[in-house]
């Protein structure tokens, strides 16, 4: 029988013009049997044209196909029952604002298969977007340092640098940049303001794709120990980075040597050390997954105190995993790409979009939409390989039955309407934002 697959617009915001399956792999599901709709967007980053030229078939009813592949959240009022759907869902931490969505895909008999969750054996990610997140976090952070320095009176070279959705292309920001460290070499520092410290958390997808962009600045790395030495140096012009693991980050309550694994397990057990680091940097990337049971990398706390000087090192927090007061607790809001850093100011606690007291935030919810045309071509070619698999299989018969493999069925979110047994924790979040609309 032949299979349907369709791949719907997405309209979670003006900027959000990724596509999870550019026309060339279009290309090869049609010329494997494959049936493909596409539904027409205009603000496509890849022209509806460019998938009927090689087969694809535009339409705005998607009722009949087998599978939906989508890159972000379906609004509720969209979702076509009896489906299955492959997109990022944002529930699994119980997301409040997404328990609506979840709830109507339950409530219409859908299927839900969640990219994040496509892990292999060793729970690593196999279909994301991570690098071009941080890749366009760091572009974006080094923008709002530019433009932090500038509002406090201090002349720098970072100025002249755009946020990555002003280069569109990943090259183009990397050549910028490169030309930028070129022309200013070893001086590219002020001394008022050396020596500049950027921190990045994790080491990960996100944190290479931000190392990456970086790396195209005149840039030392140095270890988290030498730190406060290096804060206490004076400038030599240079910037430097440094990489945060966990065992940097975090400590045992009962003082106990940490022990990578244990802390998975029992994050409750953990808090964090990250205070001796944070007023050293001048800017803060924050790249670790964060979720409630571990704790929190920055308090609002600590801000307020650390802000009790009238002149701390801390300038910006480029927050690109974005949990809402979560491992950064000033992520008080998510951005957009046209207003993507506010204030966190520490006396109202709140976000700020002017004068305030404390760190510039940036958290931009879908920075990879930053680099559209790049970060697509490379899910693209993530997801491919699981798209025959995800298309063939019978989601009728009960989950021991489907015929996919251990990465897909980790990633069934729900199945026929059900919470499959890995992903029934949920349940609890809707149920919570149920009672909330009564109260």
């Amino acid at each position: 029988m032949e299979k349907i697959l369709g791949i719907r617009l997405e309209d979670k915001n003006k900027w959000e013009t990724r596509v999870p399956l550019i026309p060339e792999h279009v290309a090869q599901l049609v010329a494997h049997g494959y049936r493909v709709i596409v539904e027409p967007n205009p603000i496509r980053c890849i022209h509806d044209s460019e998938y009927a030229r090689v087969g694809a078939e535009l339409s705005d009813d998607l009722s009949h196909c087998d599978v939906i592949f989508c890159v972000k959240e379906v609004p509720k009022e969209k979702i076509i029952p009896d489906t299955v759907y492959a997109f990022f869902s944002h529930v699994i931490k119980g997301q409040e604002h997404n328990m609506p969505m979840l709830r109507r895909l339950l409530e219409t008999n859908c299927t839900l298969l969640d990219y994040e969750r496509i892990i292999d054996e060793q729970g690593r990610r196999l279909v994301f977007f991570g690098r071009f997140a941080g890749m366009a976090g760091m572009v974006d952070g080094l923008w709002a340092l530019g433009q932090r320095l500038a509002h406090d009176g201090i002349e720098n070279h970072f100025i002249p640098i755009r946020t990555a959705l002003g280069y569109f292309e990943v090259e183009k920001a990397k050549n910028a940049l490169r030309m930028m460290g070129d022309r200013y070499k070893r001086n590219f520092i002020p001394p008022d303001i050396a020596p500049l410290i950027i921190g990045i958390t994790g080491y990960g997808n996100v944190s290479k794709g931000a190392q990456e962009m970086l790396d195209c600045l005149p840039c030392t790395e140095i270890t988290p120990v030498e730190v406060p030495e290096v804060a206490t140096r004076g400038g030599d012009g240079m910037i430097y980075k440094v990489i945060f693991a966990e065992e940097h980050m975090f400590e045992r309550t009962d003082e106990s040597p940490f022990e990578l694994q244990h802390y998975y397990h029992h994050p409750e057990k953990y808090r964090s050390k990250f205070e001796q680091y944070l007023p050293h940097l001048t800017m803060l990337v924050n790249s670790i997954y964060w979720d409630s049971r571990y704790p929190r990398l920055v308090t609002k706390k600590f801000l307020r105190e650390l802000y009790a000087d009238e002149s701390p090192r801390l300038k910006v927090v480029a927050d690109i995993s974005c949990d809402l007061e979560g491992s950064v607790e000033a992520t008080v809001e998510a951005t957009t790409p046209e207003n993507p850093v506010y204030i966190y100011d520490v006396d109202s606690e709140a976000a700020v979009y002017g004068h305030g007291r404390g760190p510039t935030v940036l958290a931009i919810d879908n920075l990879p939409c930053e680099f559209p045309v790049d970060s697509s071509r490379y899910f693209s070619e993530t997801l491919l390989p699981f798209v025959p698999e995800i298309a063939d299989a019978d989601y009728t018969v009960g989950l021991d039955a489907i015929k996919l493999s251990y990465e897909l069925k980790k990633a069934l979110i729900a199945l026929n309407g059900e919470l499959t047994p890995d992903y029934e924790y949920i349940n609890r979040y809707m149920h919570d934002e149920e009672e909330a609309i009564y109260e």
